[in-house]
């Protein structure tokens, strides 16, 4: 894959599934140059391959597709190029979509009601006079902020405490009517407010300046679940917990008032209306323990009890989004040695892995004994299958555009084993010829995350410019347990550097075709971190790129979304631990070529992180550069503009053609110069 084919790169949501159990619907999604934007519609896949699948939308960007619980109707999110998000409904069969919606910073996310005639939805709600909401009032004209509380940004959304996200309901138009028609003139004048737009109006349910976020139904329709910090102190901790609140309005109450702390993430009740799951984090008794703290599955009473937990918390970490299964189940994610399985859990704690290595799943939606299953796996970024009798039928080949132009390269997995007899785990993916092929050590962010053995476009693209692409999950990962993921808690660049270490010199003797003279390092985030941290130790790498490093944890503490409390629980509070786990503490000690790159508006690891760093390396003589791109966050290289997003990796690829330069990859194949 080469970065000018990102627009062949499709990804897919999760389905849903129809009700009637002939097909279901996903939102493909693709970087689009022209546009400089994400551009996608709905498809629909029949679960009979002699079908097959259409797109049936034709918006700019259609996404989040859900169907009424009876099948009439098909709910989405649908963004134009220059607005929010906002909910519209089709007929299931077809036709002309409709808004639903006009919400002055869009719709996030919905469920439908069981009666399939209302709808929840959760939009940020902005104070007056803030983001456009006073005409003539633009962003640098507003009214200066006043901060009191710990958490008031977040990367990607900027200021959130003037912009809480709150819950509304909304009643569902009859869609077989006559069309509603806006009154002009008299009729316009005589009608006043009532003529003012065509959607219906919306009853806001939640208030209040905390967030209000994974709306779900009850199953008899009368209340609406959902997940808040409104606790006493919610302000000094990260914990969040169960809600209810009536589905016509009214006072919210918290399900678990006296529970430990946790970070609640996602509800889901039972088909029966017996029993309601959830997913959280234990936090400590002081409601900011969150390192390596795998996330649980639970289940509890609807009727208020006890609540226990289904799965293994040491070896399972369990995400994604819930789905009601059965009568008294639900489907759930556990991430699990770079994959991510399908697991079936019952309120009395039966379980069964329904999809599992090497696949990474996306999502799912259940009807009946049918389970439509969306994910990813070394061959494709993204396609639909249907569980039939324990066996995953594939229906779709969203891959095939790339594939017919790109060659899409298989990792090859293997674990290497420390001087103390650790085992690391990951992938290799090598570029096609004999060799040798120079080698880039990767490193994921997190650090509380995990390389795959999926599609991953980053290792497609350096592969295909001549590198040999290392990827692997050092202690401090996700995916090996709690134990291998709290191995660096107070002491990062100790166990983890020694794993990648590890992982290299493993991978150097498995595949001879890699050159052990031509070494590169490079990550993000966290990767970012390590990266600098090594090569304030090891000079054997011939450059280094450091992105959206997590580079001072001194100066992290306060000006990150997370810096008030991050650093504190992985490095250790005080400025002596900090120190002694800095890459700013060792960057004297760099010899290594690096090229810094970072995104001016990244609140996760602020851009002084980058900035402070690059002027370190050059202060003593260090060949550096740095990039930065303007209007991105912490996220450019998933979600950044298209453009800004080919212009990373060609100016990625120009650095290693000067430093570490491969047969398809030299200053003069890209154009490259030296000064």
């Amino acid at each position: 894959m080469k970065a000018e084919q990102l627009p062949l790169l499709n990804s897919v949501s999760a389905p849903a599934a129809h009700p009637d159990g002939t097909r279901a619907v996903v939102s493909v999604t693709r970087p689009d140059f022209d546009a400089d934007a994400y551009v996608g519609q709905l498809w629909s896949v029949p679960f009979d391959r002699a079908i097959p699948p259409r797109r049936i939308t034709r918006g700019f960007r259609d996404t989040a597709p859900a169907f009424s619980p009876d099948g009439s109707v098909l709910a989405f999110l649908r963004a134009t190029p220059e607005g929010k998000p906002q909910l519209h409904v089709v007929e299931a069969g077809g036709g002309e979509p409709q808004a639903i919606t006009e919400q002055k910073l869009g719709v996030s996310e919905f469920s439908w009601a069981p009666d399939s005639r209302r709808i929840v939805f959760s939009s940020r709600v902005p104070e007056e006079g803030r983001y456009g909401t006073v005409d003539g009032v633009g962003a640098g004209s507003e009214d200066p902020r006043l901060i009191t509380d710990n958490q008031y940004r977040l990367n990607g959304l900027g200021y959130t405490a003037d912009k809480p996200a709150q819950l509304f309901v909304i009643d569902v138009p009859e869609l077989g009517a006559e069309p509603p028609l806006v009154p002009v003139g008299r009729a316009a004048k005589a009608r006043g407010a009532d003529a003012a737009g065509l959607v219906p109006p919306a009853v806001q349910l939640t208030f209040g300046e905390a967030d209000h976020t994974s709306p779900s139904f009850s199953r008899n329709g009368a209340s609406v679940y959902f997940v808040a910090a409104l606790h006493e102190g919610h302000d000094a901790d990260i914990a969040s917990g169960i809600h209810r609140v009536p589905a016509a309005g009214g006072e919210a109450t918290a399900l678990r008032p006296d529970a430990a702390p946790q970070s609640v993430q996602e509800v889901c009740e039972s088909a029966n209306g017996e029993w309601l799951f959830f997913t959280a984090q234990d936090l400590g008794d002081d409601g900011l323990d969150f390192v390596a703290r795998n996330t649980a599955l639970y289940v509890m009473p609807v009727r208020g009890g006890t609540a226990t937990m289904l799965s293994d918390v040491e070896n399972q970490d369990i995400g994604g989004s819930l789905e009601a299964f059965g009568v008294d189940g639900v489907l759930a994610l556990n991430a699990s040695r770079g994959s991510v399985q399908l697991i079936q859990w019952t309120a009395d704690g039966g379980t069964e892995v329904l999809v599992k290595e090497p696949r990474v799943v996306i999502g799912a939606s259940a009807v009946g004994h049918l389970v439509a299953v969306t994910y990813g796996d070394a061959s494709s970024n993204g396609e639909l299958g249907v569980l039939e009798k324990g066996e995953l039928r594939v229906l779709t080949d969203f891959t095939k555009a790339l594939r017919d132009e790109a060659a899409i390269l298989e990792p090859h997995e293997f674990t290497a084993t420390g001087t103390d007899g650790y085992p690391v785990h990951g992938w290799a993916v090598l570029p096609e010829g004999p060799g040798p092929h120079p080698v880039l050590l990767t490193i994921h962010g997190g650090p509380f995350a995990q390389y795959t053995g999926a599609f991953f476009d980053e290792a497609q693209v350096y592969a295909e410019a001549g590198y040999a692409v290392l990827m692997c999950n050092p202690r401090g990962s996700a995916g090996y347990g709690q134990a291998h993921g709290g191995a660096i808690k107070e002491k990062m660049g100790t166990v983890d550097m020694a794993d990648v270490i590890t992982f290299l010199e493993g991978a150097l003797e498995a595949f001879p075709a890699m050159d052990r003279e031509s070494i590169g390092i490079m990550g993000g985030s966290y990767g970012g971190y390590l990266t600098a941290w090594v090569i304030g130790h090891e000079h054997r790498f011939k450059a280094a790129i450091v992105e959206r490093g997590f580079l001072d944890p001194v100066s992290f503490a306060g000006s990150s979304d997370i810096g008030w409390f991050f650093g504190g629980q992985y490095t250790g509070g005080s400025l002596e631990q900090m120190a002694a786990q800095s890459p700013m503490a060792v960057v004297t000690a760099v010899r290594t070529p690096t090229l810094v790159i970072h995104s001016e508006n990244d609140l996760r690891c602020p851009v002084e992180q980058g900035q402070r760093y690059f002027a370190a390396l050059k202060a003593q003589g260090v060949e550096a550069a740095l990039l930065l791109f303007p209007g991105e966050d912490h996220e450019l290289s998933r979600s950044g503009t298209p453009h800004h997003r080919r212009q990373r990796f060609e100016q990625i690829l120009e650095w290693w053609a000067r430093h570490l330069p491969s047969a398809a990859n030299s200053p003069h194949e890209t154009g490259s110069t030296t000064g």
